[in-house]
């Protein structure tokens, strides 16, 4: 099963220039990385990136993540998966922009990812 994490630019750039992230500043305040489903990711985005530009998309395989991975309730009770180490760049499937669209779209998803 795949996952989703949503970083802005200067946060991608970050982690791709050191191999690793322990995140943004909200997975560093909350001391786990946050990660959506397919079913979940663009809602995140509606809800946490609204109006941004310049997103990138990383998909990832959750089962390779091992035990380091958690599913735990969230908004309105839906299982979320929580990374509880670093994110490394070798965990990375593929990313890909999440541009922002001008209708009511949000953000443009990959084809295939939701």
């Amino acid at each position: 099963m795949l996952i989703y994490k949503i970083f802005r630019r200067p946060e991608y750039e970050a982690f791709t220039s050191a191999g690793r992230t322990s995140g943004a500043p909200v997975d560093l305040a909350d001391g786990y990385i946050h990660f959506s489903t397919a079913a979940q990711v663009r809602e995140t985005a509606a809800k946490h990136f609204k109006g941004e530009a310049d997103l990138i998309l990383l998909a990832l395989e959750a089962e390779a993540l091992g035990d380091a991975l958690k599913w735990e309730p969230s908004r309105g009770g839906a299982l979320f998966p929580h990374l509880y180490r670093d994110l490394t760049r070798a965990d990375v499937l593929w990313q890909a922009p999440l541009p922002l669209t001008l209708n009511a779209q949000g953000h443009d998803f990959p084809e295939g990812v939701l």
